[in-house]
């Protein structure tokens, strides 16, 4: 197997950071859980959410009815993570090359037949392959040649920082939702944490040219945020990225597939980006050893295993993720569905399917529902 990645190791990524209990699962089978934590991280029992009219949840994993892989999720920088897969890879057999970009994708009469990629200030050149995986994020390349990529709304952007001295983080994740987008507060360990602002795009474009001074200006607006969050503690400038809700219409084709962002990415406020990835990753390779055992061409329909093994995961998890999205548009309705959660006991089983080890039929049923409406 031959990795492509533009970036050097360990580089900064902008991400959320945030690993639930099924995604530490995911770094154990990979091997690389224990030298992660060796090197830093910080773990997490659970999420809070507070809501714009100031009703709160609490949710914490090992109260979520379902036993996981461990009672705690696992906040680490994306510096120490990626680092650890890339030499995890490594240390299974793969070629990583580093600061070489993905310039085109090849096709030969209808199938993807590999890649045309830049090794730093070198001259283009082609790569043949059997099988092209495109790993490469929200606006991906890959994606973009393979079929249509489509974005819908909620149309938002996310700004986040390092910042060091947070006042009252505790053990868990805290999201705080206001009337026009949400903030994320992520104890990575250390005394540092990750501070992510998302906001409509609308919003964001006042950040043009300034963006460190809307950042700070934002966060002020949050009753919960302010007045814990410093300027004059920053470690890591503010990173941005978006829009979100992008996905690709197709995600196999012959010869290709696609896995993580670059195959769909709604918003970051559930925190499953990291373990969805891992989950499509261990999904793609299944199909591409059954794949590539027939010599020859792979055709969709020797692909279409993978497409079909992501809808059965993620469907559930998907309609999740956009209820609470679009939730959020409505700050009341928001507030109430918050309230009633946290005094009915219900968070605790919510936070475990947004941890991605309770099944999504535990709150997309009448009973669950009814309990939040009414």
């Amino acid at each position: 197997m031959l990795v492509v990645d533009r970036a050097v190791f360990p580089r900064d990524k902008i991400c959320a950071e945030y690993n639930s209990p099924e995604g530490v699962r995911h770094l154990a089978q990979l091997d690389v859980l224990e030298a992660i934590e060796r090197q830093g991280g910080h773990r997490i029992c659970g999420t809070s959410v507070h809501a714009p009219g100031g009703s709160r949840l609490t949710g914490l994993f090992a109260r979520a009815g379902h036993a996981p892989f461990r009672d705690t999720g696992l906040s680490i920088s994306r510096r120490i993570l990626d680092a650890a897969l890339v030499d995890g890879a490594r240390r299974a057999g793969a070629i990583v090359r580093e600061r070489t970009t993905v310039r085109s994708v090849l096709e030969d009469r209808g199938t993807v037949s590999g890649l045309v990629v830049r090794d730093g200030n070198g001259p283009d050149r082609e790569i043949r392959a059997r099988l092209t995986i495109g790993a490469d994020g929200l606006h991906s390349l890959v994606a973009r040649r393979i079929g249509a990529r489509l974005t819908g709304s909620p149309r938002r952007f996310a700004f986040v920082a390092h910042v060091a001295g947070v006042a009252g983080l505790g053990l868990t994740a805290e999201m705080h939702v206001g009337p026009e987008g949400y903030v994320g507060l992520n104890p990575l360990g250390d005394g540092i944490a990750n501070v992510a602002l998302v906001v409509p795009s609308r919003r964001a474009a006042a950040a043009r040219g300034r963006v460190d001074e809307f950042f700070f200006r934002e966060l002020a607006r949050y009753p919960g945020v302010a007045g814990r969050v410093s300027r004059s503690t920053m470690v890591r400038p503010v990173m941005t990225t978006g829009p979100f809700a992008a996905w690709s219409r197709r995600v196999v084709t012959p010869g290709a597939l696609l896995v993580g962002d670059a195959a769909d990415f709604f918003d970051p406020f559930t925190g499953e980006g990291i373990c969805a990835a891992l989950r499509g990753a261990e999904m793609a390779a299944s199909t591409a050893i059954s794949a590539l055992e027939e010599p020859g061409p792979l055709s969709r329909a020797a692909l279409r295993p993978y497409a079909r093994a992501r809808w059965r995961a993620f469907f559930g998890k998907w309609l999740v993720e956009r209820a609470i999205g679009y939730a959020m548009l409505a700050p009341a309705l928001f507030d109430r569905a918050v309230g009633r959660l946290e005094r009915r006991g219900l968070a605790h089983t919510l936070i475990g399917v947004t941890g991605d080890f309770v099944p999504p039929r535990a709150v997309l049923n009448p009973v669950f529902l009814s309990q939040v409406v009414f």
